[in-house]
């Protein structure tokens, strides 16, 4: 998993409440389990005006112009702000494989579906929750400056605005530092190899006939 650093990005506003991972990512292409591929299918229904099916050449397919990931000025977004209950529904992780593969680092909502949250965190993804009031003011903000820039600060948990003001966002220090050193699970786990191998020679020591030994 690549290292999150700071950087300045700009912000997608998505004004949708409980937004379920089905329309994140629909179920047709669930049929992958490589992290890599689902960034064009992304919002699927909601971006296109056919229907999608795995394989289909998404650069020929005709793009539904209401959607906001559609206008020119969202499509290298790298936030996504929306509202309550962001990932609701099934616990499919390809709902963060294709946030990221599309190129969302940071995802903002007042709220996020517990599973789809912990998702996130896995894959390299940063959920933040912040107060309606502050949600609010920060749609206020896209419309204005269409687009808003936001610079992230994970390290000092920090929204820097465009006008210079700061918003602290909370997040748990442990998966703050495995997203600041790239740590997923499997990163995690290979970091105690040296332990692991220690326990299983002893293991076979002392019980060689659960080892195929005798």
């Amino acid at each position: 998993m690549d290292q999150f650093t700071k950087f300045t990005g700009v912000v997608c506003p998505l004004e949708r409440a409980n937004v379920d991972t089905d329309a994140i990512i629909p179920k047709q292409f669930l049929k992958s389990i490589y992290r890599t591929g689902f960034g064009p299918y992304l919002f699927d229904a909601w971006r296109y005006l056919d229907v999608g099916e795995p394989g289909k050449d998404c650069s020929t397919r005709p793009l539904n112009p209401e959607f906001i990931l559609n206008d020119p000025i969202y499509q290298q977004a790298q936030i996504l702000l929306t509202r309550d209950n962001f990932g609701c529904g099934s616990s499919r992780e390809h709902a963060p494989w294709a946030l990221a593969d599309y190129g969302f680092k940071v995802l903002i909502a007042p709220s996020f579906a517990d599973i789809f949250f912990n998702n996130c965190f896995k894959n390299g993804i940063l959920p933040i929750i912040l107060p309606n009031s502050v949600v609010t003011d920060l749609f206020t903000s896209a419309v204005e400056l269409a687009p808003l820039t936001l610079t992230v600060d994970l390290q000092n948990q920090q929204l820097l605005m465009p006008q210079g003001a700061i918003i602290q966002f909370p997040v748990d220090e442990f998966r703050k530092r495995c997203l600041l050193e790239g740590l997923d699970d499997i990163d995690l786990t290979l970091r105690q190899r040296a332990v692991i191998s220690s326990y299983e020679q002893q293991h076979h020591q002392q019980a060689p006939w659960l080892c195929g030994q005798v």
